[in-house]
């Protein structure tokens, strides 16, 4: 059996190293970005943030604009308007 000794990263949220995600949980360029800099720990506080982003703005996963827009809200929160 291979342990990865290497499970930690440092988080750019939380500023601290923290467990890295197991996998990467969004596709694509930001995906990679998130996986590489964001925690675990940091991915649950924005998916708590997203359900309430989702249910307060009436945002509707079937459309692209409403997923455009969780997109935004999702890079302004983990990133604090880095890009």
């Amino acid at each position: 059996m291979i342990i990865n000794m290497n499970n930690k990263i440092f988080c750019t949220f939380l500023k601290k190293k923290a467990k890295k995600q197991k996998i990467q949980l969004y596709p694509g360029k930001i995906g990679k970005l998130i996986y590489k800099n964001i925690s675990q720990q940091a991915w649950e506080q924005w998916i708590k943030k997203q359900t309430i982003l989702i249910n307060e703005n009436k945002l509707n996963m079937n459309k692209k604009k409403d997923r455009e827009i969780l997109t935004e809200e999702m890079c302004k929160y983990l990133f604090k308007n880095k890009k």
